[in-house]
């Protein structure tokens, strides 16, 4: 893959994610039954039509892909891509269960085994996260999908908020993000918390309305890596909660570790 490559593959996967959220929102305005997976998780006909509209346009790239609901190829094989696409058609299906309109598209570019692109969807309000290497980080509504004149462009932010508010998941807790949540009352005093479903919680880190997201639990690949890409065209980090080490991608084992995300206001405020 050729860097140039990067801007070509934009429209292709903004207009993937518009196509993708309107089949999803088909589903969701009706009275579906969810399946159950052999993992255990659910799955709906939303993610399965989003998961092929989603395949079919990436084929186009004659980039490699990585989807949750697919069969995927062999790590023998994947060690190989020098580049590949990581997809979740349908993030927070357990939110879009729940019609609480906290779900979202997850399509992440990864090349030598970091993110380099990111697109996250929300289908309830018709808008695109986008961000990485070399492309500035913006809001793109579905409605100027073609007018990038009108996507609305994101700055680091340039402070925390007071009070700190610390993201977290809608369903997933567990004790060690409780620890984590003291140790940031120590550090930056009053917290306040954004509860939200999906990776819509980087929506909040790359708006400013959140400055950090601990995750605690288990997570894969395919759900915080066009996060992550965002986050970093911004200045943050998406860090091994152990190592504090960027997170890598395209691994044998595609469960994450224990993570943290935190803004560039958070990172510099750290350093003092």
């Amino acid at each position: 893959m050729n860097p140039s490559d990067i801007h070509t593959f934009v429209p292709i996967v903004l207009k993937a994610c518009v196509e993708a959220s309107e089949a999803i929102m088909q589903v969701y305005e009706t009275d579906f039954d969810p399946n159950i997976k052999v993992d255990g998780s659910p799955v709906t006909k939303a993610d399965l039509l989003s998961n092929a509209i989603i395949k079919q346009a990436l084929e186009q790239t004659n980039v490699p892909a990585i989807m949750e609901e697919i069969r995927n190829a062999a790590f023998e094989d994947r060690r190989q891509w020098d580049s590949v696409w990581i997809v979740d058609p349908l993030d927070g299906t357990k939110e879009f269960i729940k019609k609480n309109g906290e779900f979202a598209i997850c399509i992440a570019l990864i090349h030598q085994n970091r993110p380099v692109l990111g697109f996250i969807a929300s289908p309830v309000n018709e808008e695109i996260l986008i961000g990485g290497k070399d492309i500035t980080p913006a809001v793109v509504p579905f409605a100027e999908l073609n007018n990038p004149e009108n996507w609305r462009t994101i700055s680091p932010q340039e402070a925390v908020n007071d009070p700190l508010q610390i993201a977290g998941s809608r369903s997933h807790h567990s004790g060690t993000e409780l620890k984590f949540n003291q140790v940031m009352r120590e550090v930056f005093g009053e917290v306040e918390f954004v509860k939200k479903g999906s990776a819509l919680k980087f929506f909040d880190i790359a708006l400013g309305i959140a400055d950090v997201y601990p995750r605690f639990a288990p997570t894969m690949e395919w759900d915080i890596a066009a996060g992550q890409a965002i986050i970093e065209a911004l200045g943050g980090i998406v860090e091994h909660a152990e190592t504090g080490q960027p997170l890598s991608y395209n691994k044998e084992n595609l469960y994450n570790p224990y993570f943290i995300v935190k803004s560039k206001a958070v990172i510099d405020r750290l350093k003092k």
